[in-house]
């Protein structure tokens, strides 16, 4: 997720962004009052709403309040979930068949009307939602957004849009309602997975197409779990078991989504048992670990991408040679070894190695560590005195940011300091409001698995995590004919020769594919975490006292 996966900035896309914190204490009751219940490690979320949901912190609390149209397999194709199919003669006019008996957590029937109604209200421009342009190839989508005169986004200033709903969702009956997209996309199925794809109950809404302010507080979800009270910020999030509930079963009655500020701070709470899975171990405690917790230290595959984004916007970053000087100072492998103990790998392409359509070393001899080459570029093309990388702290990266402070100081002779904002939420706000941040600390979680996903929402120019506003047209047609393709092999000729282009221009450094490396407590058992990051809510289970 960048996560807008503003990263999901994982976005994150989606995320998907990245991120992990701590700081609370409970009881094994926390989640619904019953003994039968678990904790899991978390961040605060940026937000709760489906729509607005990019980071991955939002994202696994809103897995267990709803269930998905589609999920994945193992070969990491789309399999019907709350849908019982989706389908389409042509790629472009898609039918979905809700599977019939679901309900919402308040007894509401979850109908065509659910996601039409949602996918509106987040689709429309003036809501400002992170997750709005996940809807952009649904027709229609188009009507719902407005500009100002000087070209500026925003709901203050800008007209109201010509429509509130799109044209290309249709109502056939309660159970099927049809999606008709702007162009043919062969890989909408695999879409329909990601978070803002959800629906949402009547009781979501105060009027037509409105929102009720106080929704978010107390998500109202399709999905096992409800949640119990509202949401604790800076706390916890807990939710408890939907009775019978006509999805995949769970195992446990409750979760209790603690939230942290500081990931050591977690995983001292993961070794003292007072939480009971930490999604991510940090890196200060990967050497002790394995002694802690044993074989409850587990390590399972990632589409996690890190890299840090250029404000492209900025004059002083503007150059691609100052970019790619830059990138060619940081010696990835050292920081790989050393920091991270080998538990994540340099990244020398734009797209993660779990998706078709990956290659190596696309990125060339821009990621290739040369410091001489380095500082004679830098200097030739002006590059700034001072740097700075901003971080979220919560999510554990001081070490690594300083220790690649200290290669550029060293390869190109300018200081260079990390700053380190308290949350994931607080540094996507300054990086939306262009606030002079410097480099920005970012991540990838895919949304869906395909190389598209690592492509659009983070570097095409309306990407919904495309933070540092980044923008080449050749680079977007090629992402957009991708997705029109008619095969999987001709999208994917499509998005290589688009991440041939990210190669040139280096709008970000790439820096490391990840893996998943985390812990849990004595207390519980089948803990999986998968590509996408998060814990499986349906593997999970209390071990028998």
């Amino acid at each position: 997720m960048l996560g807008k996966r503003p990263w999901k900035v994982a976005a994150v896309p989606a995320a998907i962004l990245l991120l992990a914190a701590g700081c609370s204490g409970g009881s094994d009751d926390d989640a619904g009052g019953s003994g039968n219940t678990v904790s899991i490690g978390i961040a605060e979320p940026k937000h709760l709403i489906p729509a607005n949901t990019t980071e991955s912190s939002g994202s696994q609390v809103l897995s267990s309040l709803f269930y998905p149209l589609v999920s994945f397999n193992e070969q990491k194709q789309p399999v019907e979930k709350a849908a019982e199919s989706i389908t389409s003669d042509d790629n472009k006019v898609w039918t979905i068949k809700l599977k019939p008996g679901f309900t919402f957590s308040n007894g509401e029937p979850v109908t065509s009307d659910s996601y039409i109604n949602a996918w509106n209200n987040g689709a429309y421009g003036p809501n400002g939602n992170d997750g709005a342009a996940f809807f952009e190839r649904v027709a229609g989508y188009a009507d719902l957004q407005s500009k100002d005169p000087d070209g500026e986004e925003g709901p203050e200033k800008a007209p109201e849009p010509k429509a509130k709903t799109m044209s290309g969702l249709k109502k056939v009956d309660d159970t099927t309602f049809t999606v008709t997209l702007s162009a043919p996309f062969a890989g909408w199925k695999s879409v329909l997975a990601y978070t803002v794809f959800y629906p949402l109950p009547n009781a979501a809404f105060s009027s037509p197409g409105v929102l009720n302010e106080q929704f978010e507080q107390a998500p109202i979800g399709n999905g096992p779990f409800k949640i119990v009270g509202k949401w604790e910020h800076d706390q916890s999030v807990t939710v408890a078991k939907v009775e019978g509930f006509k999805g995949d079963p769970v195992k446990v009655d409750g979760i209790t989504w603690k939230i942290y500020q500081d990931q050591t701070a977690e995983y001292a709470d993961l070794v003292a048992g007072n939480v009971d899975v930490q999604t991510l171990i940090p890196i200060e405690s990967l050497g002790s670990a394995a002694g802690d917790l044993g074989d409850r230290l587990k390590k399972t595959p990632s589409s996690d991408f890190a890299f840090v984004g250029f404000p492209t916007y900025q004059k002083e970053f503007s150059k691609p040679e100052v970019r790619r000087a830059l990138s060619m100072a940081i010696n990835r492998k050292e920081m790989t070894d050393q920091i991270f103990l080998g538990s994540q790998t340099p990244a020398t392409s734009f797209v993660s190695p779990v998706v078709a359509g990956y290659r190596e070393n696309t990125c060339g001899d821009n990621c290739v560590y040369d410091a001489a080459k380095a500082k004679e570029l830098y200097t030739a093309n002006g590059g700034p005195a001072e740097i700075k990388i901003t971080y979220n702290a919560d999510g554990g990266h001081k070490a690594w940011v300083d220790a690649m402070c200290n290669q550029i100081k060293a390869s190109l002779g300018v200081n260079c300091t990390g700053q380190g904002e308290p949350k994931f939420a607080d540094l996507l706000t300054k990086v939306e409001n262009k606030q002079p941040v410097g480099l920005i600390r970012m991540g990838w979680i895919m949304d869906y698995p395909l190389m598209e996903n690592y492509l659009g929402p983070i570097f095409s120019t309306t990407g919904s995590s495309n933070y540092y506003g980044y923008s080449n047209p050749a680079f977007d047609s090629l992402v957009k004919q991708g997705s029109e393709a008619a095969t999987p092999e001709a999208a994917i000729k499509k998005w290589q020769e688009a991440e041939d282009i990210l190669a040139k221009d280096m709008p970000v450094i790439p820096l490391r594919f990840g893996q998943n490396t985390y812990g849990f407590s004595e207390r519980v058992q089948n803990v999986d975490v998968d590509l996408f990051k998060k814990v499986d809510i349906y593997k999970i289970e209390r071990v028998a006292s």
